[in-house]
């Protein structure tokens, strides 16, 4: 960063701190993760400086060519990971894509049945605070009180008292893998329109460690971060037959021209899955997470549905004496970052909830193995249990600290 260093030290100085901040810490948070330095220098390339309000071939303003040339090459990488049929890259990030799905397919007012926020869905999925509970009717399935799992059937009695106009499977807070096929049965019983919103799960899936809903699904979102590991930004699958509704409930629907510098680094991402070195990192991310929840249920914690068939899980603390807001900033205290999260039927109020999710993305792009993902669950169960104890937390931090520099950020082997 020549350039900034010479012209605005101070913001310079604040990329630096983060860049420490992230270099020295464990980053647990599910929906985070490292994109690469190739995405990086995609994203600050000269492409922030067009405008391409339109698609390939069919733009508003001139000077263009180069730009569908981009575009056209992250369609197409995009469809070879997934196999959809058709694909809009333009959404900026991933609730304005749901926004754009919903706008391209229901009307307000309209019913659509998705997973409770509390019991791990995520808040575009009809939070009645969110633009989608505002504007549609949301009628919402949550899991098992004595499981933590969804129970089908369950969803299958919801969906033939409510009749939908959509289903919505997908979320942002729940470890086991969802039965797409059955959601679809159930979707084709009532006459609902099937969308998937794959956020979380969307780099497993193209490392073919778990299924995918695009054989079976209308429609299906996902960002491009978190798992996948590109930019921030979504974007938008569908069969075949709601490609022109898409289209236009993204431009000019919800939004004006793309960032050209986004779809750059999406069509990079979506290079990088195609190599079979992601294959092996999808499958060591849920190895990964396996053996934190296994160690921390171990370690006397309560997992919710008592394990993980993907990147994440959510804890409840409240065995240990803490709850979920003290156990972030305690972990934050020795340089492990995690979110807070309620946990299904919590009788705690949302900012301090009974758990935190954590998810292995990040530590397993920065190389982390299952032994160091375990000495990870033993730091974050020394540090919980000794959260009072300032000495402690010190040498819990130290110990973080050594095993960062173990498995340096950018190490040519992650990178």
């Amino acid at each position: 960063m020549k350039t900034l260093s010479q012209t605005d030290l101070a913001v310079l100085e604040l990329i630096n701190k983060e860049a420490k901040r992230q270099e020295d810490g464990i980053e647990l948070i599910a929906s985070e993760n490292y994109a690469s330095k190739a995405v990086m220098e995609a994203l600050g390339s000269p492409l922030t400086n067009k405008y391409s309000e339109g698609y390939v071939g069919k733009r508003y303003y001139g000077g263009n060519e180069v730009i569908d040339e981009v575009e056209a090459l992250a369609i197409e990488r995009c469809k070879k990971i997934f196999g959809c049929e058709h694909v809009n890259v333009q959404p900026l990030s991933g609730s304005p894509a749901n926004a754009a799905v919903y706008f391209a397919t229901i009307k307000p007012g309209d019913k659509v049945l998705g997973l409770q926020l509390d019991h791990g869905g995520h808040l575009s999925h009809g939070h009645p605070v969110n633009f989608s509970g505002m504007l549609y009717n949301f009628t919402q399935y949550q899991v098992e009180k004595e499981t933590g799992r969804i129970d089908m059937e369950k969803v299958r009695e919801v969906a033939l008292s409510e009749k939908p106009k959509m289903i919505l499977a997908g979320f942002s807070a729940y470890s086991r893998n969802l039965d797409w096929k059955k959601f679809k049965e159930i979707a084709d019983e009532v006459g609902a329109i099937t969308f998937a919103d794959i956020a979380h799960i969307a780099g497993l899936i193209a490392g073919k460690a778990i299924e995918s809903p695009v054989p079976y699904f209308d429609i299906v979102s996902t960002t491009t971060h978190k798992t996948l590991r590109g930019p921030r930004g979504a974007i938008i699958m569908c069969k075949e037959n709601f490609a022109k509704a898409i289209d236009k409930a993204v431009f000019p629907g919800m939004q004006g021209g793309p960032h050209d510098h986004a779809t750059a680094a999406k069509a990079v991402a979506f290079g990088e899955a195609l190599q079979p070195e992601f294959q092996t990192y999808a499958k060591h991310v849920i190895e990964n997470a396996q053996a934190m929840a296994a160690h921390l249920m171990k370690a006397g914690f309560k997992i919710i549905s008592d394990g993980t068939d993907n990147h994440l899980m959510v804890v409840d603390v409240t065995s240990k004496g803490i709850s979920g807001k003290e156990a972030e900033r305690v972990l934050d205290l020795v340089g492990i970052s995690t979110s807070r999260s309620t946990i299904p039927f919590d009788p705690r109020k949302p900012m301090d909830p009974s758990g935190i999710r954590l998810g292995t993305p990040a530590i397993t792009t920065r190389g982390f193995d299952v032994e160091d993902t375990c000495k990870v669950a033993d730091a974050i169960t020394q540090a919980i249990e000794n959260h009072s104890d300032e000495t402690k937390l010190k040498s819990i931090r130290e110990g973080i600290l050594e095993l960062c520099r173990k498995r340096p950020l950018y190490d040519a082997k992650t990178a």
